[in-house]
């Protein structure tokens, strides 16, 4: 049965409304609460029930439908422009927006309630475009491996290689591209391992065979045999079939892939210290690490008012969504006793990790890690002691601040802990030193405040880290580790060519491409800029009058001003170095005369997207052609401008018309002094080696956010140098007796200063 368009009309008045709690949220973006996802749900129950053919409904997502900007600012007392006053705050309506599929007829509904009264009620119901899909959930990862388990074909295969029913694991996948199958099927790729005892790496023992899930029908639809390599008898390496395209749907693939069936490999490699200790005659914890401890005598620096948090100069808000994970919003830093906003909101918008192995179903594995599965609904809940430092800094212990997503049966689940909040020291903030004889000096030790969450995906660990700077300067990082798994055909070509004895280590080489901020600008009003600098030789040669030297280099500015020209950007390795300012800021700097801004640095994450421009990955995540995008913001009922690859991204095949390449595509209009939205694109490249194996070694991407003519001076002069008493000489006679050099000398006073 097809799915029944519905009409985009209110509720009629034989719904039931469902009357909850009045809402009390100290910020407009406080998130749902888990009381709130419950009645939003049981609204979307009771009008489908009375209004719609609808009858099984599976919840996918439920999440808070945030107010327009300029409400939101006018309930914080942020003018709109500066000089200006505050406009007048206006009552907010709580909405909320919710997508849930009809499992019985097909199809994918989108719902959007409001609150009123302490009622919420069903708006709009809309029946999804065809071929759109929401996310994948947790349960139905759950589910793909319960369904392979339980298939027979699958179970016959398993043990035609030595692998029993209960063994047989599967981490399931959003299909990628596979045109061999309709659009509206709801699908996942399981790629297969086995687990021979109880918390086994799996990934040390993978099955040579994918099988492809009909996630709502809940059956395997599909097993796929990916060729392997072999080597012939002049040295060559070749594929044993003579394509990577796709094999037609079949229930034989085995044959089509020309090979043998190959049994998984059976030795153990664990990375829990009490199975290596069982599994590893070499392994020997390290005995000479002594304990180093992190600890705050009076307490944190921070407080934390609902989701507002305060540290130091900085104000922010903090909120998890079931897709970004940690989502800020609203920061500000006071600037000598004047509220300067800086950012509206700040956010992972997608990411997407390309593999490069062409032979079919390998290219199908381009996972977008947020859009297709969620962060949020993948973070871990974190640790003390591990994760995070402190009791009182692990956010979401409260009921008021805890990380919740929507089930399939429209109930709220709750990660304790999702979210850490912690300081840490960062070094030397500044310092300065009189060499002269008897010249004194100062040195001020950096601390910064830390947001993070750890996320779990399949085998891969992200750790995300918004760092907070008593300097102003505030950095998005992301940290990638990956529990490396062996690919049967590439591991294969590496047991060829490698010598004896062959290394277990054979992982598809990947890049992670990450659009790690939907950064919407806010540097003393809405509306913003962008500056495009770049750092050049003087045209003038060696030895005229104007460069006699040949020294003389110079920055160029360019004001990126037309969405359809000028907003994907490209990056020049040789010279630039992008910075977002405020251009409607009256006042510039006293002594400068430049715009009050903030420089954006990401020249160490930047790297091509190497998959061919027409290729399955670039035409779906066209935000990884560009280092920056620069767009302006439309926001209508459903929000403003968010997500680079479409708000629904599993099984998408093109790209889609809400995202970032059709933005400016078809954008029109200017982009400077404008309410506008950034999107900067950074990555690594992963090729996997041995020492990555059985765990991946972390690896860090940053963004820099560092304030250009935004303060008078160093913000960070009234920082004191205060010297930590409990710091001692690492050996019992301290410095040695020849050190007798005084000039400058710190650590003398309690001030790290003399």
């Amino acid at each position: 049965m097809a799915p029944t368009a519905l009409p985009h009309t209110p509720a009629p008045a034989l719904h039931r409304a469902v009357v909850t709690k009045p809402s009390k949220f100290n910020h407009p973006l406080d998130p749902l609460t888990p009381n709130e996802i419950s009645a939003v749900t049981l609204a979307i129950r009771h009008f489908t029930a009375a209004n719609t053919p609808i009858k099984a409904l599976r919840f996918i997502t439920c999440t808070l439908l945030p107010p327009p900007k300029k409400v939101v600012l006018a309930a914080l007392g942020i003018p709109l422009t500066p000089g200006a006053q505050p406009e007048a705050p206006v009552d907010i309506i709580r909405k909320a927006e919710s997508d849930f599929l009809d499992v019985i007829n097909g199809g994918c509904y989108n719902a959007v309630l409001a609150l009123t009264n302490g009622v919420w009620e069903v708006e709009t119901l809309e029946l999804v475009p065809d071929g759109s899909e929401p996310q994948i959930t947790v349960e139905e990862l759950t589910m793909c491996e319960e369904i392979v388990r339980r298939d027979p074909k699958v179970q016959a295969l398993a043990k035609q290689v030595g692998v029993e029913p209960h063994q047989i694991c599967a981490d399931g996948w959003a299909i990628g591209y596979d045109d061999r199958f309709p659009k509206d099927q709801r699908l996942q790729q399981a790629l297969m391992f086995a687990r021979f005892s109880e918390h086994d790496n799996l990934y040390a023992h993978p099955l040579d065979f994918i099988v492809v899930v009909d996630s709502v029908a809940e059956k395997v639809v599909q097993i796929d045999f990916p060729p392997t390599y072999r080597k012939d008898a002049d040295g060559s390496i070749k594929l044993s079939v003579d394509t990577t395209e796709a094999q037609a749907l079949s229930d034989d693939s085995l044959a089509g892939s020309n090979r043998e069936r190959i049994p998984p490999p059976r030795t153990a490699f664990d990375f829990l210290p009490d199975l290596m200790e069982k599994t590893d005659p070499t392994y020997k914890p390290r005995d000479d690490v002594k304990p180093l401890h992190v600890v705050q005598p009076e307490g944190v620096s921070f407080k934390i008012d609902g989701h507002t948090l305060e540290w130091q100069k900085w104000k922010m808000h903090i909120a998890f969504t079931h897709r970004e994970g940690i989502a800020l919003s609203t920061v500000t830093y006071n600037d000598d006793g004047e509220i300067r906003p800086i950012l509206y909101r700040l956010s992972l918008a997608e990411m997407v990790v390309p593999y490069g192995a062409p032979e079919f179903p390998h290219p199908r594995k381009f996972a977008f890690d947020s859009g297709e599965y969620g962060m949020g609904t993948m973070a871990n809940e974190l640790s003390l002691g591990c994760d995070c430092l402190r009791t009182d800094s692990l956010y979401g212990i409260l009921s008021h601040t805890s990380g919740a997503y929507v089930t399939h049966a429209g109930t709220p689940f709750v990660i304790k802990n999702a979210i850490c909040i912690h300081e840490e020291d960062a070094g030397v903030l500044w310092k300065h030193t009189d060499y002269r004889p008897g010249g004194r000096s100062q040195t001020v030790r950096s601390r910064r405040l830390v947001v993070s969450m750890v996320c779990t995906l399949a085998n891969y660990e992200y750790v995300w880290n918004y760092y907070f700077y008593q300097d102003g300067q505030h950095r998005a990082r992301r940290s990638a580790l990956l529990a490396s798994y062996k690919s049967m055909s590439v591991a294969l070509m590496n047991q060829i060519l490698m010598e004896p004895p062959w290394h277990p280590v054979s992982a598809l080489i990947s890049t992670n491409i990450f659009s790690p901020s939907a950064l919407t600008p806010c540097l003393t009003g809405i509306n913003n800029s962008v500056i495009e600098s770049d750092i050049v030789s003087l045209d003038a040669p060696a030895g005229s009058k104007e460069n006699f030297a040949g020294n003389a280099f110079v920055v160029k500015d360019r004001v990126l001003k037309d969405q359809a020209k000028d907003g994907a950007r490209d990056f020049d390795w040789a010279c630039r170095a992008p910075v977002e300012e405020s251009r409607i800021w009256a006042r510039t700097h006293y002594s400068s005369g430049k715009p009050a801004s903030y420089q954006i640095m990401m020249k160490g994450g930047l790297l091509p997207l190497m998959a061919k421009p027409d290729s399955w990955v670039a035409r779906r995540a066209s935000f990884a052609h560009k280092a920056l995008w620069v767009v302006k913001d439309v926001e209508g009922p459903k929000g403003g401008r968010m997500w680079p690859s479409g708000k629904y991204v599993p099984q998408t095949r093109e790209e889609p018309e809400d995202s970032v390449g059709r933005w400016v595509k078809e954008g029109q209009g200017k982009i400077d002094n404008e309410d506008i939205v950034l999107y900067l694109t950074v990555g690594t490249t992963h090729v996997p080696r041995p020492e990555d194996w059985p765990v991946m070694p972390v690896e860090h991407l940053n963004i820099v956010f560092k304030p250009f003519n935004f303060f008078t001076k160093n913000p960070s002069m009234d920082v004191p140098g205060t010297k930590d008493a409990h710091s001692k000489p690492a050996f019992s006679n301290g410095h040695s007796a020849n050190d007798t050099h005084t000039n400058g000398s710190n650590g003398t006073t309690a001030c790290c200063g003399n």
